[in-house]
């Protein structure tokens, strides 16, 4: 294996485990509402304190210019050591959700120092090949964003006698993100086609909605992140509740659950193949269209579980195919001297746009049920699928994929 694939692979290793983080408290909402009582807005904090926290730290970053002025890994390995202690101390030492949700909180505010400082090492070390590169990332961060589910399931933890302990689930995650961040600051360097260091500029940041072909390119990104998180969040429970519903049982749901989420890191590492040979607007133009249509017709399927689970999983290979497509076009659109500031600043929008999503599933549950609940969120695919068809008219649009829009 050359060296750049070996930097690559261990690359992507670090980014699924430091990312089990995120999902850590929201795979064990249903033992968390049992031990502390938490009402729908609780539960939905759990995933949105961490999105906050993000969201707040891109911000700070993407004006500081952090990305791009602090060595890429060190940077990467400070913020899993950070996330891992906060998410730690959730198991170790709190039992009620104020403090749990600031935690969370500060744990979305280290992740920040994770995803888009490991995206711009990525891109360092690919060109004609990014859009698989950054797409190994993103399926990577996939199966980690998974993983809690899976550890949720596993006998050791008590999944089979019951609802499982949670606390043992936040230190599983802590301990691999430490060893996510351990790789990175041991094991991964920067490539090639590192550019030199950037000078401060703060007005940088707002170059992600000023200058049209980025600015497109961040609108097709928005319209996915309006769909995925709500959709990562949201499905797992609702294949839990259709389980139990159908007398099946709550371990296969729990499974289910990991496999929906995870499958998208076969999505994202496919259409980043495809990506580069076919254009970015193509792939990212069929996946929100099969992303859209499942989130319209999922819930009709919520009295058969076996039909369910496959809509889901067609759903979660789909739902997050596009994502590594609109960071590296944003990577090959913008300034290479500020690509760590750009990403952050796309980061940093889609996931102030997710908080409203997430937060607007379970009223919509309560109303409408679990059968249309999901179909609002079809509402982002159809802006994302617009923005790309502007971005694919531009002359800019020949920047990307070796001159494949």
């Amino acid at each position: 294996m050359s060296l750049k694939w070996r930097i690559l692979w261990l690359l992507a290793l670090a980014e699924l485990l430091a990312m089990t983080l995120w999902f850590s408290a929201s795979a064990i909402v249903p033992q968390l509402s049992a031990a502390w009582n938490l009402s729908s807005g609780q539960q939905s904090w759990l995933t949105m304190s961490v999105q906050i926290g993000f969201v707040v730290g891109a911000l700070l970053s993407a004006l500081l210019n952090v990305a791009d002025r602090v060595p890429a890994q060190r940077l990467f390995a400070v913020s899993a050591l950070i996330g891992a202690a906060a998410n730690a101390a959730i198991a170790l030492f709190v039992s009620g959700p104020a403090p749990a949700f600031a935690l969370r909180f500060l744990t979305g505010i280290a992740l920040a120092g994770v995803y888009p400082p490991g995206m711009k090492l990525m891109a360092t070390w690919t060109e004609k090949d990014r859009g698989l590169g950054i797409g190994l990332l993103v399926g990577a961060l996939t199966v980690g964003s998974a993983a809690p589910h899976l550890l949720n399931a596993l006998p050791i933890f008590g999944g089979v006698s019951g609802i499982p302990p949670w606390r043992p689930v936040l230190l599983a995650a802590s301990g691999l993100a430490l060893a996510g961040g351990a790789i990175a600051l041991v094991l991964v360097r920067p490539g090639p086609l590192l550019a030199r260091s950037a000078p401060f500029d703060w007005r940088y940041a707002g170059h992600a909605l000023t200058d049209a072909p980025v600015r497109l390119a961040n609108f097709g990104y928005l319209g996915h992140m309006w769909e995925l998180y709500a959709m990562w969040a949201w499905v797992p429970l609702f294949l839990l509740a259709a389980y139990q519903r159908a007398g099946w049982s709550e371990s296969s749901a729990r499974l289910a659950g990991f496999a929906v989420v995870g499958v998208g890191g076969l999505g994202s590492v496919a259409a980043g193949l495809l990506a580069d040979r076919w254009g970015r607007t193509t792939i990212t133009g069929v996946s929100l269209a099969v992303s859209g249509s499942c989130a319209v017709v999922v819930g009709l399927f919520f009295g058969n579980p076996l039909v369910l689970t496959v809509v889901s999983l067609i759903w979660g290979f789909a739902v997050v195919a596009d994502s590594a497509q609109f960071s590296t076009a944003v990577s090959e659109l913008s300034d290479p001297r500020y690509v760590g500031t750009a990403l952050t600043m796309q980061t940093s929008l889609g996931f102030l746009l997710t908080l409203f999503t997430i937060r607007m599933i379970p009223p919509l549950v309560e109303r409408v049920g679990w059968e249309w609940a999901f179909a609002a969120l079809a509402l982002g695919p159809i802006f994302g699928l617009w923005s790309m068809w502007r971005l694919r008219q531009l002359p800019e649009a020949t920047k990307m994929a070796s001159g494949n829009r």
